[in-house]
């Protein structure tokens, strides 16, 4: 099959599967913005997703979507690496023209995946799954504004998270204009626009958590509000 066995044709589904991530991340920015401004419309919005049939559809889409992402980008690595064979180890000046996020996109993207483990531990495995499951009696799985809130009142998950953010940015902005390419966007004129388009947009994504994550903490860390919580 083409998507499969071609180079480019898994550079398309890489393109494709990266492309519908971001979709998600813009929404999941978006609803995080919510809790800053009222911590009652964020878990209204929880409850609306929480754990009904067209929201455990969405996720396993997205598991189905980060989990094709990751084999493609591990694929495709060993692939280029087989490709190159020792010519990698006989050139040791810096290229020119070349990003630096181009050459360290598996790193950046491991760093994304280990983070993203964390986040589900920390919220998936506490809100969606417990409401289905009840894996965690001791935590109100419709109350996602005390479980956000708690774990940013702590500075050292506020810096985790501010290094995840960093890799994702330098991630998202190589992956963004180099997916537009590979699905033939690619001439001088709309692949310079779609550069500028891609570094905007992520930068717009990136800065939006952050804003989330440093407000919670200056709010409720450094100023001591008292923290919401729902009855159970």
């Amino acid at each position: 099959m083409w998507l499969t066995n071609s180079s480019i044709g898994r550079k398309v589904v890489m393109s494709v599967s990266g492309l519908f991530l971001v979709l998600f991340l813009t929404f999941h920015m978006c609803m995080n913005l919510a809790l800053v401004f009222s911590p009652e419309a964020y878990n209204a919005i929880c409850g609306f997703l929480g754990a009904r049939w067209y929201t455990l559809a969405l996720t396993a889409v997205l598991a189905a979507g980060f989990f094709v992402h990751i084999i493609y980008a591990f694929w495709l690595t060993y692939q280029n690496r087989k490709a190159r064979g020792n010519d990698r180890y006989a050139v040791n000046v810096r290229q020119k023209d070349v990003e630096w996020s181009s050459k360290n996109m598996l790193v950046l993207g491991i760093i994304v995946i280990l983070f993203l483990v964390l986040h589900m531990a920390q919220f998936w495995y506490k809100m969606q799954l417990n409401e289905l499951l009840h894996v965690d009696p001791s935590v109100n799985p419709h109350d996602g504004s005390y479980l956000v809130i708690k774990t940013f009142q702590n500075p050292i998950m506020v810096a985790l998270y501010v290094v995840w953010l960093v890799a994702l940015w330098f991630h998202l902005t190589h992956g963004f204009w180099s997916a537009m390419q590979t699905i033939g966007i690619n001439n001088a004129v709309w692949f310079k626009r779609w550069k500028v388009i891609g570094n905007v947009f992520t930068t717009i994504i990136c800065l939006g958590f952050a804003f989330v994550a440093v407000t919670l903490y200056v709010q409720y860390g450094v100023l001591g509000w008292d923290v919401p919580q729902m009855a159970h």
